[in-house]
């Protein structure tokens, strides 16, 4: 997937490959602060509850107020001092656990205090509630904890700002695109209190329920109503996943870092890699990967691998299969794997199944025994691709296949200086060196073919199409600018390529496949299976670009497909309840396919070159969401 926002003559991005270096770029977590009416901070903690009053008597007030007596308060301030509040709390605690009077009330301080309040809020709490009121004693320290947490958060960084020993949230590696930082909470939603009191009394901490509700729509930009659908299963799944990673995170931090393996057979294994230096990303280096690029087999060179083992969290149905750049920033492909069941990527060039590159990384648990490739071939070379550009092609330029290509084309203007400094060269049996290298150089970098005697110009739409393993035509019409078609086909999948992993559907299903397509684009997942001959009884596809949408319903009305096709714009519409829903209809999913946007991993994109963290690209997240509801709600079933 290559994203280039640029359409002119620029020399402002990398364009020597497809996606060059790889990098790392992460920030510290943000903190939001949060004030009441009177414009007071609130905070929860001991030391900022007790730092309002600096005079022994009102700290002996202050606890007496907790329910401590005089005397024994006094005897505590005595013996631990009046800067010791901690000290104080705890000395407080001990004597009142030892009356059996207050056992009671000790035991359900510790009850709340493993839940992850304060100690503090807790025996706040209870003097307000009455200690036989545990659903009211719970409501009211949430009640503190969305309207105290973030004010404790401002307080720490005012204090620390540049500290390096910040904290960050159980779910840092998760997209940060539906934060609500800034917003004041001053009525916490019914629904939304009773989901945080379940989540809660299952043993998860108010900040994990609280984020995870965040994350799964509570606060979206998207939808304000998306909240009241947002089922507590999901909520669990979401927060396990996260704890999930944390743990793993963890572990790797744990491990130095070692050479990796040289590439063996054509492939190599990517070990996992701890994610260092948070300060400031480290130097950009070239991410190892196979040379030759054929993972494991292409139509030239099949039996490279022919065996894999899978982990068993891995295994199908339902399978899948995602697709994102193979030149992605430094640790990117640990993430996914990681993610995706510790499933190893396969890195495949596309110009062993066409005239044009595409290095690409695929992830997925489809058999790779008995693939085959699609017929008719494609052509294998630009001349045989583009027949009518041999009569003008130069023997000082060697290409013989074109470079990845993108979402934009060159300008009139530079395809007119091109025609300008050959045209000076006439007369002459060849360019000089300087005048071959600039030549040389645009057509690399726009992938121009000659059309003419000293004329080069961009690829046509339809030739795009032709070299991507599209139908004629497919997006044309319809009122789709060019521009459009650019970026739509620049995005999408190579079809040969992605049918010849896909091949071995044709035989595991012979009655038909149910298919969830995430990111479809322009629907090259469809039409690989349907080049392959693999019938579709049911198609859920999700893309946010209406022209795509409207791109793939086309092409499923003049193939004549038997099968239902279902559209949906945002993967965010798909939560727990709806993807529910559609596997009780379907009776299950047998391929959940896609590539999420690398606006943020491509290497021609110098400018927000943010890995996962990126706010395009960190919708892998919600891949991974999706695909573990559908294996987790299929295997109840």
């Amino acid at each position: 997937m290559d994203e280039n926002a640029s359409g002119g003559d620029s020399d402002d991005i990398d364009w020597n490959t497809d996606d060059e270096l790889e990098i790392a770029s992460y920030g510290l977590p943000s903190c939001s602060s949060m004030t009441v009416n009177d414009g007071e901070t609130i905070a929860g903690s001991t030391e900022a509850s007790s730092s309002a009053g600096s005079s022994s008597s009102k700290m002996i007030d202050h606890f007496v107020g907790m329910g401590f007596s005089e005397e024994v308060v006094a005897k505590a301030i005595q013996e631990n001092g009046e800067q010791n509040t901690d000290l104080i709390l705890e000395a407080l605690l001990k004597h009142s656990a030892s009356s059996s009077a207050s056992s009671s009330k000790s035991k359900l301080i510790d009850h709340f205090v493993g839940m992850g309040f304060s100690v503090d809020m807790v025996a706040k709490a209870i003097q307000e509630n009455g200690e036989e009121k545990t659903d009211s004693i719970l409501e009211t320290l949430l009640t503190y904890s969305a309207l105290g947490q973030s004010s404790q958060a401002e307080q720490h960084i005012n204090s620390d700002q540049n500290s390096p020993e910040l904290d960050g949230s159980f779910l840092d590696g998760f997209s940060d695109t539906d934060s609500f930082e800034g917003e004041e909470i001053t009525n916490p939603d019914p629904d939304k209190e009773e989901k945080l009191v379940s989540l809660a009394s299952m043993g998860y901490s108010v900040q994990e329920a609280s984020i995870a509700m965040e994350r799964c729509g509570v606060h979206s930009k998207y939808c304000d109503s998306l909240w009241p659908n947002t089922s507590i299963a999901e909520l669990t799944d979401f927060i396990c996943a996260a704890q999930m990673a944390k743990a793993a995170d963890a572990l790797l931090a744990e491990i130095e870092d070692k050479p990796r393996p040289k590439p063996s057979n054509g492939y190599h294994k990517h070990k996992k890699r701890r994610m260092l230096d948070y300060e400031k990303p480290p130097i950009d280096e070239p991410i190892r990967l196979p040379n030759p690029m054929i993972g494991f087999g292409v139509p030239s060179n099949p039996d490279v691998i022919v065996h894999r083992s899978l982990p068993e969290a891995a295994a199908g149905p339902p399978y899948f299969y995602y697709e994102n750049v193979a030149l992605a920033p430094k640790g990117v492909w640990d993430t996914i794997s990681r993610f995706l069941y510790d499933v190893e990527p396969e890195f495949v060039d596309s110009k062993y199944f066409c005239a044009a590159a595409r290095k690409r990384g695929y992830v997925h648990n489809l058999p790779i025994e008995n693939r085959h490739h699609l017929v008719p071939l494609p052509p294998q070379n630009i001349y045989e691709a583009l027949p009518l550009s041999r009569k003008w092609w130069p023997s000082w330029d060697t290409r013989s296949h074109l470079n990845c290509l993108q979402t934009c084309i060159a300008s009139a203007k530079l395809t007119e200086r091109i025609r300008k400094a050959l045209e000076e060269c006439d007369g002459e049996p060849e360019p000089p060196h300087h005048v071959q290298k600039f030549v040389m150089d645009e057509c690399r970098k726009w992938n121009l073919v000659w059309v003419g005697r000293n004329k080069l110009a961009p690829l046509e739409p339809d030739e795009v199409e032709m070299l991507l393993g599209f139908p004629k035509n497919h997006t044309r019409g319809g009122g789709i600018s060019r521009t459009d078609r650019y970026k739509s086909l620049g995005n999408s999948f190579q079809v040969d390529t992605v049918a010849y992993h896909l091949s071995v559907l044709k035989e595991m299903y012979p009655d038909g496949i149910n298919v969830l397509s995430l990111f479809s684009g322009i629907g090259g997942a469809e039409v690989a299976l349907h080049r392959l001959g693999v019938r579709m009884k049911n198609v859920v596809s999700v893309d946010i670009s209406e022209v795509n949408r409207n791109i793939v319903r086309s092409w499923w009305e003049q193939t004549n497909q038997k099968g239902t096709l279902i559209d949906f714009a945002d993967v965010q519409q798909l939560d727990a309840n709806r993807i529910e829903q559609m596997i009780n209809a379907f009776g299950g999913f047998d391929l959940v396919i896609g590539g999420s946007p690398c606006n943020n991993l491509a290497g021609s994109n110098r400018h927000s070159r943010d890995g996962l963290e990126g706010k395009e690209s960190s919708l892998f997240y919600d891949y991974f969401r999706i695909l573990d509801l559908v294996k987790n709600m299929m295997q109840r079933n």
